[in-house]
C-alpha cells in the first residue's frame, strides 16, 4: 500500500470512514504524501522550498502518473507551497478513489437537497484500522519489524498534519522517541517536505480560525 493510502485510511474511521482532521488538514497531508511518493520513486526532489524534476518517466501508479503529468505541465510553478495547495484541493477524492478501485473502500454517494456528498467507507475494517495497527507495533515494540524509508515518511506527514495523538494515544515514551527519531532521520528532500507540509497545514488552520 503507498504513503497516501496508509496515510487516508489513519486519517479516517476505520468503521464509517469519517474523517478525523478538519478537510484542510487532510487534504494537505494527502498532498505531501502523493509528493513524497514521487520523492520516493525518483521522479522529483525538494531543494530549497522548490520542486525540481529528476525523471519525468511516467510512474507505473495511475495516480502518480496524473499527478507528475501535472507537475510537468506547469514546470513554472515550482514552489513546494503551490503544489501542496493546488494538489489538496483534490487528495481526498483521488486518493479515495485509488483505494476504492482497489478494494479497500467502497465509493458511497448520499444526495442532500442539491448537492450529493461523497465518502469512502472501509469495506473491511480490519484491513482499514491495519496501517495505524502497523505503525504502533514499529514504534511500540522493543524489537520491532525494520523499516522503510516510506514509513518514516507516512510518520513525517502524520507530524505534519497534526494525526500524531491520535496514532500515539496510549504510546509509552519509547514510542514517541521512535516516532521522532524516524521522521528525523529523513533525507533532506523529504524532511523539508514534511516541514512545508507542516506550515502550510498550520497556515491552514489560522486562516480557519481567524
Amino acid at each position: 500500500m503507498l504513503v497516501a493510502d496508509e496515510f487516508f485510511l489513519i486519517a479516517h474511521s476505520d468503521t464509517r470512514g469519517k474523517a478525523k482532521l478538519h478537510s484542510s488538514a487532510t487534504g494537505l497531508g494527502l498532498a505531501g504524501c502523493l509528493l513524497g511518493e514521487l520523492i520516493l520513486g525518483g521522479h522529483i526532489t525538494v531543494v530549497g522550498g522548490e520542486v525540481s524534476m529528476v525523471n519525468s518517466r511516467p510512474p507505473t501508479d495511475a495516480l502518480a502518473h496524473t499527478v507528475l503529468d501535472q507537475m510537468v505541465g506547469e514546470a513554472q510553478h515550482r514552489a513546494v507551497r503551490t503544489w501542496l495547495s493546488f494538489l489538496a484541493q483534490s487528495a481526498a477524492t483521488s486518493v479515495g478513489e485509488r483505494l476504492s478501485r482497489a478494494g479497500v473502500l467502497r465509493r458511497q454517494e448520499t444526495r442532500r437537497l442539491l448537492r450529493t456528498r461523497v465518502d469512502y467507507v472501509p469495506i473491511d475494517p480490519n484491513a482499514a484500522a491495519w496501517p495505524a495497527t502497523r505503525l504502533r507495533v514499529l514504534l511500540e515494540r522493543s524489537d520491532p519489524p525494520p523499516t522503510t524509508l516510506a514509513d518514516a515518511v507516512l510518520l513525517g506527514m502524520i507530524a505534519a498534519a497534526g494525526l500524531r495523538r491520535e496514532l500515539l494515544w496510549s504510546a509509552e515514551p519509547q514510542a514517541e522517541h521512535r516516532f521522532t527519531e524516524l521522521v528525523a532521520s529523513l533525507p533532506p528532500p523529504l524532511k523539508e517536505l514534511a516541514t512545508q507540509t507542516e506550515a502550510a497545514v498550520g497556515a491552514a488552520v489560522l486562516r480557519g480560525s481567524s
